[in-house]
Order: C-alpha cells, then structure tokens, then sequence
C-alpha cells in the first residue's frame, strides 16, 4: 500500500502544477486580461516596415507600407498548417466584406502551394498577402505564434493585437472596439 502512495506523488504533484497553470491561462482575470490579449510594446507605435513578396498563384499583391498606408487595417498572421487559422478565417471572411477596413495578411513560413490551397479551399478575404518564408517580417511583428491579428489605424499605429483564433466572441471584444475607435478616427 505505502508503494502506491510513494508512486503516486509525482501525479498527484503533476495534476496540481498543471491545474494552477490552466486556471491562470484560461480565466479572465479582475483587470480584463486573457492569454489572447497579451500585451504588446507595439501598441501606439507605427507598425513595422513590411515589403513581402506575394503569393504565386492568385492575382493578390504582396504586402507592402502602401497597401496599409490611411487606411483601417486588419493584419492577420495566418498559415495552412494551423487549425486555429481554419476556425477563424470565417470570421475574416465576413470581416472582408467591410469595405471601410482593409484585411491583409502575413503568410508565416508556410509552403507556398499548401498556403495557395487554403486559399482557394475556404476563399480569401485578404487584400494582400505577404509571404514571411522565414518568419523575419513575424519577429518584427512581435508575433508569439500563429494565428495573431493587429488593428492598424490610418495614422498606421497599430491599436490592438489578438493572439489566437479569432471567434465572435473575440472580434467583437478584441478587435470591433479598436476597428470602430480607427474608423472614427481615434
């Protein structure tokens, strides 16, 4: 009997590590922060330089500073091997069909047939595609791993940041606020 208790310390220890550190990830807490609102030091600062080759394939562009430049921009770092970017990228179609804000993306070390298939699987809603092969443009971004999407105002400050699939839920708390404020003009 006393074996069996010796054995089953380290589930026991195993289980309460991994309860404590699932409450803190997946609670909102009093203050309003959630793991898809991580704080960003790029909140207020101009978004970075961008000047990505486009997707081969589709008649797309590629995304460059003039494709975001006084326009309200939904920036979305997507790739086709990520399940979270199949789930969201409904809510991106429906946010394309906005013409007051742009929605471009940053195709994230991806390979480029397999990303060209996504497309034409599930549509695009994207006004231009940048193809980050390497993920440079991503770490200039600040990008944790995919899929995030930035609100950019026409000023070309970036406003919000949402790390994770976008859902109902989350566009209208992390990104409908920040795209109606851009489009104001705050």
């Amino acid at each position: 009997m006393r074996s069996y208790l010796v054995a089953a310390i380290p589930l026991v220890a195993f289980l309460g590590i991994a309860s404590a550190v699932g409450n803190v990830l997946y609670r909102e807490s009093a203050d309003g922060y959630t793991p898809s609102t991580l704080p960003s030091s790029l909140i207020g600062q101009p978004h970075p330089h961008v000047d990505l080759p486009p997707l081969a394939g589709i008649s797309t562009p590629g995304l460059a500073d003039a494709v975001i430049r006084g326009r309200v921009t939904v920036v979305n770092i997507f790739a086709s091997w990520c399940i979270p970017c199949r789930q969201e990228h409904p809510v991106l179609m429906e946010l394309a069909k906005d013409t007051r804000i742009t929605v471009v993306a940053i195709n994230y070390k991806d390979a480029p047939e397999k990303a060209l298939a996504f497309l034409r699987e599930n549509g695009n809603p994207f006004a231009a595609i940048g193809i980050d092969a390497r993920g440079r443009a991503s770490i200039d971004w600040g990008v944790y791993g995919v899929p995030e999407t930035f609100v950019i105002n026409r000023d070309g400050r970036i406003v919000a940041k949402h790390v994770g699939p976008l859902d109902a839920a989350a566009l209208a708390k992390d990104i409908r606020p920040f795209l109606d404020q851009a489009l104001a003009g705050g």
